[in-house]
């Protein structure tokens, strides 16, 4: 079979015999073996290009010595300036232990790279923003791992960088390594899994509320998973008006109260604490009480297609929102939530209807906070971000299939940049004042000029097409490993 390299239509790749799951693994193995592929066929994804010409040999005098002890002495002199004269101003670190890696756990420092460049590459492609992917090792000499070590790392490059994005550190490092830094750096200091998350899982609840003439504030949450995302995911929607008495969040353990003194005790989870204070007064025990008449179920746990329970979904109220987001699979797959009695199912994965994947949110948040040189992103920002992409998905149209913008609408990413920009602006965390428009208008060509690039390197021949043998390889172990 003959393979469309844009892999537009994934699900017309497998034998029409093949039930639902089977096609749901079949494409999850697909894509995994694709990837492994496609990896060592480019040798990864991110190279380091100039952004401004050679124009003759003494223009290496302008752009090296002696020309540019001029930089040098202006940024002595101001700071600030490095934001100007270097390309400190649109470069983010992608920071990374490497110690909870999507759905795969510790996989050492080196083994999150991919990842890490597949941050920076959509960085690039989706928000215009420059990326370089550093995994540290945070290992102390006990061969714990220790979160002083990425704290003073970050520290100790934040002066390279204008904005610094955290990526899959364990809890409950996690915590206080975004904490410390966001009060220590004097530019945003990001965790994705954390903030990304929820600002993006809040944009697409906001929306699923709205088709199903729900309100925030009255709707009962069961929260699956106490991790990065969905302790945040929690905060924010407490922030934006929901009720914590009708909210119910679960660990490996069972659900926060007041009750769990094993999370009282131990210091490192005071995120979690926080929520064991303020939700489920009524200290309901299990996951299967919790779910009976609830109106939202959003899991970030365990990936496999039966973490949550066919018959938890049964139990929910009428028009009941779940968004199963584990990665790479989610804790139900959607058609069999939609099949006891679902009415918005979302995932983390773009083969499914209604992706809530933070690619959606972090190019744009990231080139707003750099547009203005914040100092910080805040829980305001974050907010503001996910009503923005709510706004800009309402305004093109929604559905029970369709609940959020998608990376394809270039967009979306320009008006989130200046809608958070116009928020830091507003919180005083900005170095610049720049209208609405200003940013706007920036981040649309910055990103134009980044998908430009792209595809002239495509066009050209600088980047090649993978081989058809290579896509046609990697599908047929999918489906031989599914019969």
């Amino acid at each position: 079979m003959k393979i469309d390299p844009s892999l537009k239509n994934l699900d017309g790749l497998f034998p029409a015999d093949f039930t639902e799951d089977q096609k749901a693994r079949a494409k999850t193995l697909f894509l995994k073996n694709l990837s492994a592929e496609a990896h060592q066929f480019y040798g990864g994804k991110m190279q380091t290009l100039p952004k401004a010409g050679v124009y003759g040999f003494n223009w290496f005098n302008v752009w090296y010595t002696p020309g540019v002890s001029k930089v040098s002495t202006s940024i002595r002199d101001d700071n600030d300036v490095s934001f100007a004269l270097s390309n400190r101003g649109n470069l983010v670190a992608v920071v990374s232990d490497s110690t909870r890696v999507l759905g795969d756990g510790d996989c050492t420092p080196p083994g999150g790279l991919g990842v890490m460049e597949g941050k920076a590459m959509l960085m690039k492609y989706l928000g215009g923003v420059d990326a370089v992917a550093l995994c540290v090792d945070s290992k102390g000499s006990d061969g714990k791992n220790d979160p002083e070590k990425i704290i003073n790392f970050v520290k100790m490059l934040q002066h390279s960088f204008g904005a610094v994005n955290l990526e899959d550190i364990s809890q409950p490092n996690c915590f206080k390594v975004l904490d410390d830094l966001r009060e220590a750096c004097d530019i945003p200091v990001w965790h994705d899994d954390a903030q990304g998350t929820a600002c993006v899982t809040l944009a697409g609840l906001i929306n699923a509320l709205e088709l199903a003439d729900k309100k925030i504030g009255d709707a009962r949450i069961v929260l699956l998973g106490a991790g990065a995302s969905n302790t945040t995911i929690a905060r924010l929607i407490l922030a934006d008006g929901g009720d914590p008495a009708k909210m119910v969040v679960f660990d490996t353990k069972g659900s926060l109260h007041l009750g769990r003194e094993d999370i009282r005790g131990d210091k490192r989870n005071y995120r979690k604490w926080e929520l064991c204070e303020r939700t489920n007064p009524n200290r309901i025990p299990a996951i299967a009480d919790a779910m009976k008449g609830a109106d939202i179920l959003i899991a970030l746990s365990t990936p496999g297609p039966d973490t949550v329970k066919r018959e938890w979904v049964r139990s929910m109220a009428e028009k009941a929102i779940v968004f199963a987001c584990a990665n790479p699979v989610p804790e139900i797959w959607p058609y069999a939530a939609k099949e006891e009695g679902a009415f918005i199912v979302a995932t983390g994965r773009g083969d499914f209807p209604n992706q809530v994947n933070n690619s959606v949110c972090f190019p744009g948040i990231l080139k707003g906070a750099l547009l203005v040189r914040a100092r910080k992103i805040t829980d305001g920002m974050a907010i503001r971000c996910a009503h923005s992409i709510a706004e800009f998905s309402r305004k093109r149209g929604i559905n029970p299939d369709n609940i959020i913008a998608t990376m394809e609408e270039t967009d979306v990413f320009a008006r989130e940049a200046a809608d958070v920009a116009r928020q830091a602006v507003e919180e005083g965390v900005a170095r610049i004042d720049l209208s609405w428009d200003e940013v706007y208008g920036q981040a649309k060509a910055d990103i134009s000029a980044a998908r430009a690039l792209t595809e002239d390197m495509m066009r050209l021949g600088h980047i090649k097409e993978p081989p058809a043998a290579l896509l046609e390889a990697a599908l047929g172990k999918a489906i031989e490993a599914v019969r």
